[in-house]
């Protein structure tokens, strides 16, 4: 009887055993089930989360694009590329050198507006920047004028022709060829040296300026004074280094007078025009300004307004990158004394104060074969 029992308990174990074992199956099928099931699940839960993630973005490069377009911000989409990413194929270019004329005109309000009284060629290399300084007394016989005189000679003749004549003629000095120009109004000078937070120029030589013209005052008949003084003011500057605004760099540059003799003349104001021109340009290429984006903006928008150039905004951005990468290898020179010669007043130059190459001292015609050859050195 007992023995019957036992072998009745061992069965109701055996078969509980037997269900345990089922059900510890069915729970492993299950969990694999619900693993897998998970698992899929996951993946198409990530899924769809990248895929809504490409999906924003995608639309967002299309709204961006389109408000751009809208904007007009395209140009400057382009003009950055082509800053970022600098071809020469993407301008003029002759032996590894661009060449560009710069001129600085005296602008609306003055007493000759178109008058080019600054005029460097600058010579943009694979790793260099070369800045010749031309005396704007520069005597032309063609046009039995200044050198200053033509781009305003060239408007004359053609609505546009100003930057052509200028450039030909430069062509004809110098002996390079001059793929660009470029024609600064000095009446947003001031605003653009003031946008910098000023200008640092060393004044090599102190020098005072007692018949600085004061503009407006040009027709002022100063109550009856017969020099009209009241026309002109008088500007100091000192040696050493100095930060200039807009106002007084403009002066520095414009200044034709001094006690001292050496600073009136036609080089001396191309060597300081050449200082606060090289000033601007170190200000304008440090790491401050071009970490600046709004600054950036701001002086491109100011630069197309007092500029008048040939060249697209492609190739400026070209060029202004290849400035910038040779910022620390830029050399400016004038043209030696010994090559011009200030001939005696006579009929010939019209009674004019003018330089005419040393070589055509009593010639027909001017022979500028010494200052070609000096060019070509300097190019080297």
């Amino acid at each position: 009887m007992e023995k019957n029992i036992e072998v009745g308990q061992r069965g109701s174990e055996l078969t509980e055993g037997i269900k345990n074992k089922k059900r510890l199956r069915r729970w492993v099928l299950f969990s694999r089930i619900k693993r897998r099931l998970m698992a899929r699940y996951l993946w198409l839960v990530r899924g769809g989360i990248v895929f809504a993630a490409i999906g924003v973005l995608v639309v967002s490069i299309f709204l961006v694009k389109l408000l751009l377009g809208a904007m007009g911000v395209n140009r400057y989409i382009d003009v950055a590329k082509s800053f970022v990413f600098v071809s020469d194929e993407k301008i003029k270019i002759l032996n590894n050198r661009t060449n560009i004329l710069v001129l600085g005109k005296a602008g609306e309000g003055q007493v000759a507006p178109d008058l080019t009284d600054t005029m460097i060629l600058v010579s943009v290399g694979k790793d260099d920047v070369e800045m010749i300084s031309l005396p704007r007394d520069i005597w032309i016989t063609g046009l039995r004028a200044k050198l200053n005189s033509t781009y305003y000679w060239g408007n004359q003749r053609q609505e546009g022709g100003g930057l052509v004549l200028a450039k030909s003629t430069v062509e004809e000095i110098l002996g390079v060829p001059v793929h660009y120009g470029v024609v600064i109004d000095f009446g947003g000078f001031t605003q653009l040296i003031d946008e910098l937070g000023g200008v640092e120029v060393v004044v090599e030589k102190g020098f005072t300026d007692e018949w600085f013209p004061v503009p407006g005052r040009e027709a002022d008949e100063c109550d009856g004074d017969p020099e009209f003084k009241c026309r002109y003011e008088t500007i100091v500057f000192e040696p050493g280094r100095q930060l200039m605004d807009g106002e007084m760099a403009l002066k520095f540059v414009r200044s034709r007078h001094s006690d001292d003799l050496s600073e009136g003349t036609d080089f001396a104001r191309s060597a300081r025009q050449r200082q606060v021109i090289v000033a601007i340009q170190e200000k304008m290429m440090s790491r401050a300004t071009w970490r600046s984006p709004r600054l950036l903006k701001r002086l491109w928008e100011m630069g197309l307004a007092m500029i008048e150039t040939d060249m697209t905004e492609v190739e400026m951005a070209t060029i202004a990158r290849k400035m910038y990468d040779a910022r620390e290898r830029i050399n400016s020179y004038l043209i030696p004394e010994e090559l011009l010669v200030n001939p005696p007043l006579s009929a010939r130059y019209d009674n004019l104060y003018v330089f005419v190459p040393a070589r055509s001292v009593g010639e027909k015609s001017e022979d500028w074969s010494e200052v070609q050859r000096w060019m070509a050195e300097t190019l080297k």
